[in-house]
């Protein structure tokens, strides 16, 4: 009989050897374990740390890369080859502990996987569409590019394989076909991004070389498929069966299995909501299955990949959802260790003699005069002349990382070794480094020919069919001073209806005096989207037509236009953030537009009321509440700069609206027409009324004169009225009081005074439609400020001298001056404006203190000048007192709202005044100081 415990004492004793097994197996650094330590029952720790090495080295290359405007393959490929044994792999231990030999493996399945999805990625990028239309120049650039660098690197392929090949190497043909495909491809995806660092997807030029480029890689593919095929094979009719086989699994693919895909998509609503889980599953599952048929097929997984991308519908731009979902994993995990892969396997110290050198400059110079010479001379049959052919040449020489891919596939079956692929790899480098550069010798960007792949289209009036474009000379006869052709920036969904909310304003009157044929109103939308270095923005510059008429805010702003009369024609930009401005200006001077509009909509609020500062000697008497409650600032986000500060907005906020400034400065700098930026507050009595009170501040200047004819425009509607105050600046009294205030005035005469922070420089041209050539420079801290002509003597009397005339033109007349005689049109938009002449040592502090204490039940706009240009009065002083009286914000983010609006504009913004705001500013083109 056992004894008590002698059961419990075995499975006690077999506990805490288990346990103490355990603790062992995850013993870590205080066990004084090294990391780098692999085991192949726990490869993940080294994993981490070879991933992590990987990554950092080719983001901080890729940091300096970017500066000389080279793509981020280049810093991928570059961070391989440091890695191996080219560099770090010199240090001693350094391959041993970070990527030993027995840890290849499984970063090469990693790679492979990422491989196979990458190049599913490349096959959604793929669109026949672009071939087809340029098809007969995409044919020949596309053949050019492949059939004599194919002939060279099949000639040179002669004393390569014999001088390196020929001990270790496949049959001669083996190598010849493959030297021939390594010289003939293009890499499309490394292309894409070249084009978008030249600013060249929407040139001539960009568009015909996308086009050629698929062609050439969809060629390319088939022939290292083919290459491989016949080295995989054992004889000629086993090859022959793979070839058969392979040409089988692509029939199905491109045709049953993307039928398939095509009425999956349907079913599951993929199309019009994006792919949903289910048709996610069956997309990756099938990818990867195609990965394995290929490969087992005998030719490589990486065909099936590309196979499965092909399949996926382009309906609904399904294909560019589908690639935001995975680019970023690829891009940033997957690629990398591929290259890390690629870069263990090259090692440039292998090239050692004068002997090798010769060889490796030859294949490049010999695989770069191949591709030159092909698609230069492709291109001049095409048409285009020798400059632009030679720019077609360099562009289609981009080797980058489709060359790499065949370069490893070449490695792995046996027809290169390691000194000849190093060699190969070099060449692909230098060739993709130079690509950047040399185009932009070649095809410089003043001389470049912009290819708009938007069609413009009209909104129906009412009845769903197009408005004829009207001729510049023709759309306004009533009125020579009206504009009638507007350009209106779309770029985010919550500006639409403070787009809206103007586009209302500007629509012709409708009164039987005035013919509406006389009157006609001309819109051009311009949705601007913004274009990263992702494939899905790249392939989204390419489905312009397709996204035109999906995209909401051109749907919502078209049907707007329909429904008020307002002849609307749709255009779509796709460009760098950074580039918006020049993007916009292009497509103003496209469609002759008279005026750009935009909006700034972030409506944030403030916890306590705005405070409007006294007068010289301090006194706030008699000054009413700007505004009793609390208000909504719409650029509070560039006022969150105190510590005690409200919270509202958040850090993203703040951001984005500081990035949105710098991009409305640019613009303001180099527009080529006038520019009106509406500011919805959301605040005040009757918001987004139909009756509306105009009250225009006229300091002077040409951007005030722009306010006062716009305002005389808009009140020729009857339900719009206007009160203009012409604001004269006194010298403060011994006691401090201001001067009684009148009406109309014929002795008002405007200041001189000059910007205090005002600072000359030399000539600069940011406009690019012929400014003055000296420029004056408004100085703040943080981002530049906007550059304009300086301001001479000669130049402020003109001004001076314009604005009496433009204030006399419209103003009762007197004794002293003769009204003249106005169009029908601007008689019935002068009964409903009130004509107003103020002096005030405080003028922004009156104007504030009048637009306050109108209680009107109509909305409120203030129509402002920017007065960054000629500005007449120099509001310095009364702007510190202001922001300090808000406590609004530092310093340095005040300025950020005083260089994007002016100081008018943000003193009644700041100051929570409940009314809406437009800012305007002449175009720096039609400037006229004399009248």
């Amino acid at each position: 009989m056992a004894s008590p415990g002698s059961l419990s004492h075995p499975f006690f004793d077999l506990g805490t050897s288990l346990v103490r097994r355990a603790v062992t197996q995850q013993g870590g650094l205080l066990d004084g374990e090294d990391p780098t330590d692999f085991s192949t029952s726990d490869p993940f720790r080294l994993w981490v740390i070879q991933l992590g090495v990987i990554i950092m080295t080719t983001q901080i290359l890729a940091l300096g890369l970017g500066k000389i405007r080279q793509p981020k393959v280049i810093a991928e490929v570059l961070g391989g080859i440091v890695l191996g044994p080219t560099l770090m792999g010199r240090i001693p231990g350094f391959t041993q502990h970070i990527f030993p030999t027995v840890s290849r493996p499984y970063l090469t399945l990693t790679a492979d996987i990422g491989l196979v999805l990458f190049l599913f990625l490349v096959g959604l990028e793929i669109d026949t569409k672009m071939i087809a239309r340029n098809a007969r120049t995409s044919v020949i650039i596309a053949i050019g590019g492949i059939c004599l660098p194919f002939g060279i690197g099949v000639g040179i392929a002669v004393p390569l394989y014999h001088q390196f090949a020929e001990s270790y190497s496949h049959s001669f043909p083996h190598f010849m076909l493959f030297v021939g495909v390594a010289f003939s491809i293009t890499a499309f995806p490394v292309l894409c991004r070249i084009l978008t660092e030249l600013k060249m997807l929407d040139d001539v030029i960009g568009v015909v070389v996308l086009s050629a480029g698929v062609g050439n890689d969809i060629v390319g593919w088939i022939l290292l498929a083919l290459t491989v095929a016949l080295v995989n094979a054992g004889s000629g009719i086993t090859a022959l069966y793979v070839l058969l086989v392979s040409v089988a699994w692509t029939l199905a693919t491109l045709f049953p299995f993307k039928w398939a895909f095509t009425w999956l998509a349907r079913w599951t609503g993929s199309i019009e909501k994006g792919p949903t889980p289910l048709f996610m599953t069956a997309t990756i599952l099938f990818t990867f299955g195609s990965a394995f048929m290929t490969d087992i097929i005998g030719v490589n997984a990486i065909f099936g990949g590309f196979l499965a991308g092909l399949a996926i519908p382009r309906d609904g731009g399904l294909n560019i959802t589908i690639t935001e979902k995975l680019e970023d994993m690829v891009a940033i995990i997957f690629l990398p260790l591929y290259f890390t892969i690629s870069g263990l396997s090259t090692n440039l110290g292998l090239l050692n003699t004068g002997k090798i050198w010769g060889y490796t400059i030859m294949i490049l110079t010999v695989a770069y005069i191949g591709k030159f010479t092909g698609g230069t001379l492709a291109a001049k049959v095409a048409g285009f002349t020798w400059r632009e052919s030679a720019t077609v040449g360099t562009l289609m020489s981009c080797k980058g990382l489709i060359e790499l891919i065949v370069l490893n596939v070449g490695l792995s079956a046996g027809i290169l070794d390691t000194r000849v692929f190093s060699m190969f790899v070099l060449e692909a480098l230098v060739l993709t480094f130079a690509s950047t550069p040399v185009a932009l010798v070649l095809y410089p960007p003043h001389m470049r020919k912009r290819v708009s792949p938007t069609s413009v289209t009209g909104a129906g009036a009412g009845h769903g069919r197009a408005h004829e474009r009207q001729a510049p000379g023709n759309v306004m006869p009533l009125d020579s001073d009206r504009k009638g052709r507007f350009l209106v920036v779309l770029d985010k969904m919550e500006h639409v209806p403070s787009i809206m909310a103007i586009t209302q304003l500007i629509q012709p009157p409708l009164s039987p005096n005035f013919p509406l044929e006389g009157l006609v109103t001309e819109v051009d939308a311009l949705r601007l989207i913004e274009l990263t270095d992702r494939t899905s923005d790249l392939m989204r510059s390419s489905a312009v037509e397709e996204i035109m008429v999906r995209d909401p805010l051109l749907s919502i702003y078209h049907k707007f236009g329909s429904l008020h009369n307002i002849a609307v024609f749709d255009r779509l930009a796709v460009s760098q953030y950074e580039m918006y401005h020049e993007s916009v200006g292009v497509f103003a001077r496209e469609a002759a537009a008279e005026m750009i509009i935009l909006s700034w909509t972030t409506a944030l609020s403030i916890s306590n009321p705005p405070a409007v500062p006294g007068d010289a000697a301090g006194s706030t008497e008699g000054v009413p509440d700007a505004h009793p409650v609390s208000a909504s600032n719409p650029l509070e986000a560039l006022f969150r700069g105190r510590s005690d500060a409200p919270a509202t907005a958040s850090r993203h906020e703040r951001l984005t609206s500081v990035a949105h400034s710098h991009f409305l400065r640019r613009l303001f700098a180099s527009a080529p027409a006038d520019v009106a930026l509406y500011i919805d507050t959301q605040q005040g009595p009757n918001s987004g009324g139909s009756n509306v009170h105009l009250v225009i501040p006229f300091f002077g200047g040409p951007d005030d004169r722009l306010a006062l004819e716009f305002a005389v425009q808009l009140c020729a509607r009857e339900e719009i009225s206007a009160t203009v105050i012409r604001l004269i600046k006194d010298a403060p009294t011994l006691s401090g009081s201001e001067p009684e205030e009148g009406k109309v005035s014929n002795e008002g005469a405007v200041g001189n005074a000059e910007d205090a922070g005002a600072e000359r420089t030399e000539a600069k041209d940011v406009s690019g439609v012929g400014m003055l050539t000296q420029a004056t420079v408004h100085s703040m801290r943080g981002f530049p400020d906007t550059i304009y002509p300086n301001v001479t003597t000669q130049t402020r009397l003109a001004s001076d001298t314009a604005d009496n005339i433009s204030w006399f033109k419209y103003a009762p007349a007197d004794s002293a001056h003769t009204a003249p005689e106005h169009p029908p049109i601007v008689k019935a938009a002068l009964t409903r404006m009130e004509f107003v002449t103020t002096n005030s040592v405080t003028p922004l502090r009156h104007v504030i203190q009048t637009v306050s204490g109108m209680a009107l039940k109509k909305r409120m706009i203030v129509v402002a000048g920017r007065g960054k240009r000629l500005a007449v009065e120099s509001h310095q002083d009364e702007m510190q007192l202001l922001l300090h009286a808000n406590e609004a914000a530092n310093s340095s983010v005040g300025n950020e709202m005083r260089k994007t609006l002016g100081d008018v504009s943000t003193a009644f913004l700041v100051s929570g005044v409940g009314a809406e705001l437009l800012v305007m500013q002449a175009s720096a083109a039609g400037v006229s100081l004399t009248a």
